[in-house]
Formats: C-alpha cells, structure tokens, sequence
C-alpha cells in the first residue's frame, strides 16, 4: 500500500485533537463542492439553451440551404440541382424565394420580409407547431393566404378575425418615374391565416406567403434566393454538405444549421467559454480554505511527523502525505458536487422545478438543461488540477517554516 496516501487519508477521516481543524477541513470540502456543482449547472443550462436556440431555429430554418456567392437570386436550372434533389439522404427539396416589402394594414404600415415557401415548409421545418394563434395554411382552394410573424402581427395590429387584408407594396424593378409614384410599386394582398412565435429575429420580420403569390410580387418567374433541404438523417448533415458544396462548387455556399446563424452561436459559445472562467476562478478562491486546513493540520500532527522522521521518513514522504491530504479535500469536494450538479440537473430534466413564465411558455415551460459527458469531465479534472496546486505550494512552504523539514 502507498504509505503516503494510506497516512493521508487516515489524517483525513480521523478526529483531530483541535475540532476547528475539522470544521475548516469541512469548510473546504463544502466550498470545493459548491463551486463543482455550480460549474455543472450552469455549462448544462447553457447546453439547454443551445439545444432550445437550435430547436427554435429549427423550426424555420432547413437542415440545409444554398445560397449564391453573388447576387440576390439564381435560376435552379443546372442537372446539378436535379442530381440534388435525387440524393437519397435527402428527404425534402424546395425552393424559397425572399425580399423586402412594406405592409399596410388598416392604418398602420411597417417594413417585412416577405418569403415564398411551399406547403412543405411546415413538413420541413415543424413551424406548424409553434403558432399560437392560427393554423399554417398558405393556400387553400383558389385563395392564398399569409402566415405572419408575432412580432409583424403584433406592430400592424392584424387579428386572424377581421376581414381586411394585408396589401403589400414593392418597387417593381422596371419602374420608370411617372406622374403618379404608385405606378412604380407592385401592388397586392392577401389575407392572414396564422401567427408563428419562434425567436424574435424571427418574429418581428417575417410573413410567410405561397411562392407564386412571391414570384407575382417580387416580378420573378424563375429566380429563388435559396434552395433549402431536409435531411432524413440530421447526423449525416456534415456529409451531405460537403457532397453538395463539392458538387456546386465556388458559385455556391451551402450552410447547415449553425452557419445559418454563426454569429449567435459563437456568442453564445465565447459566454459559456467566459461563465466557465469565471466559476472556476471563484473556484480558485474557495479552494484557499484548503491552505487554512493544511496549516492547522501540520501544526497539530508536529508529533506524528517527528515519529515518521525517526523511523526514517524524509522530507519528500512528509510532503507527499500533506500533498495527498489536500488533494484528498479538493477529491472529495469535486465527487460530491459532481454528484449533487448532476443530480440537480436530471431533477430538473425530469420535474422542471424552474419555471419560465411569459408569451413563449406555451412552447416551453421549463428551464431547459442539456448535460454533455465532456463537460463534466473538465470540471471535474479542472477542480483537480485546482486542489493540486492549491496544495503544492502551501505544503512545501508550511513544513519548511514550521517543522524545519528542509
């Protein structure tokens, strides 16, 4: 057996002659605990508000999109498209054409982004699911009909009740300057079906309309602004991207999920990143209860270490057994709040003890949580490597000032 480590964890258990070295032992313990368990509570509440933001997203966004390098528009007309659209991973193909508009509603107006999809977006997406008021209904019979953003419904004051409808205006492209200035605008309308919720970004600038009331409005026959798809396997989303960024080449971009958004995902990625510096230099200080423990510690077992001296003990096993006491708190503190952190994080998967309250709690009322296996590996290993340097330094200082080991 390892002499040091079995001395050690004697010294750790067993009673010592001065209570208030157990108590700051215990100090310690606890203050180590609380800082793991912090640190894993709050990188798995920032996991569920990635995974809640990615779900949201989901809802509007394609697992996929192309996009043209220049330019606003382009005409799907190569056989590549074709090839597209005949993969076999591809679940869902279609095109979606998008621009500015100003909407007029009653006597209010305000600026939007108008998007021509097909019934198959709510296939695509499951934006069906996030209307509160409504249904996903872009054309029914011989009418068509608008799918509002909350945001966008909520500034033109639109209720699916009454019977007026939007008017939409757009500068037509061959517009020449007349006497009257409306003959420069396209000019249509359409009734709304339904409002959708998802993320503000969202919400406060999309309508939804049939692609061929957007190619009416927007003068286009054949041009789109993006080809979206859905994959039958999200988890071959790496795959399929590179095969199609392959098969287009440079005059095309193809983005998946997160590069649809990069910037909010990175942000959200460099605030975890800084939360998790922040706790673990919280985690830093508390650990300086260990420093107290081991003074008192040495102090009181001066007896015990001359005994050890005696019988051949040198200042390398001395140090080792202190070096391994502090380590054992710092161990012992990061088992335990590793167990409490996840423990209170599946409660919370499980139970939903906190509650998220408002306009969106119809979609989720639970704060979400996600707990990643790597994460809770470098907390625990950085608690570690924390209570191991909180431990070195004091110990090779305290045995050399107070029992002249040299």
């Amino acid at each position: 057996m390892n002499l040091p480590f079995y001395i050690a964890k004697r010294y750790l258990v067993s009673k010592k002659k001065q209570n208030v070295i157990n108590i700051i032992s215990m100090i310690s313990v606890v203050g180590v605990s609380l800082g793991t368990m912090a640190l894993i509570i709050v990188l798995s509440a920032f996991n569920g508000l990635n995974v809640l933001v990615s779900d949201l997203f989901g809802s509007f966004d394609p697992d996929l999109k192309i996009l043209p390098v220049t330019g606003k528009t382009f005409i799907p007309d190569s056989p590549k498209f074709a090839q597209i659209k005949e993969m076999d991973k591809v679940l869902f193909y279609a095109e979606a054409l998008e621009d500015n508009a100003l909407l007029k509603y009653a006597n209010r107006q305000r600026p939007a982004i108008v998007k021509g999809v097909s019934e198959d977006f709510a296939l695509m997406t499951g934006i069906d699911t996030m209307m509160p008021d409504g249904k996903f209904i872009l054309e029914q019979g011989n009418r068509e009909y608008a799918v509002l953003g909350y945001g966008v419904a909520a500034n033109l004051g639109v209720g699916l009740n009454f019977i007026d409808p939007i008017k939409f205006y757009v500068p037509r492209r061959d517009a020449k300057i007349g006497h009257n200035p409306m003959d420069a605008f396209t000019v249509d309308h359409l009734f709304p079906k339904g409002v959708f919720t998802i993320q503000e970004e969202f919400d406060s600038q999309y309508v939804l309309v049939p692609m061929s009331f957007a190619r009416r409005l927007f003068g286009r026959k054949k041009e789109v602004s993006a080809i979206e798809i859905k994959l039958k396997d999200i988890d071959q989303s790496d795959e399929v991207q590179a095969s199609i960024q392959n098969l287009l080449g440079e005059n095309f971009v193809v983005k998946n999920r997160f590069q649809q958004h990069d910037v909010l995902f990175k942000m959200m990625q460099s605030e975890k990143t800084a939360i998790f510096f922040i706790l673990a230099f919280i985690l830093v200080i508390a650990s300086f209860n260990i420093i107290g423990s081991l003074s008192m510690l040495i102090i009181d077992k001066q007896n015990d270490i001359e005994t050890l001296r005696s019988i051949g003990a040198n200042k390398t096993l001395i140090q080792r057994i202190f070096l391994i006491e502090g380590w054992l708190i710092s161990l012992l503190g990061a088992v335990i709040g590793t167990v409490l952190g996840i423990l209170v994080c599946v409660l919370q998967i499980k139970f939903g003890f906190v509650k998220i309250t408002g306009p969106d709690s119809f979609i989720f009322s639970k704060y979400p949580v996600s707990m990643e296996f790597l994460d809770i590996l470098i907390v625990f290993v950085t608690v570690v490597i924390i209570g191991y340097l909180a431990s070195r330094l004091p110990v090779r200082y305290l045995t050399r000032k107070f029992l002249n080991v040299r």
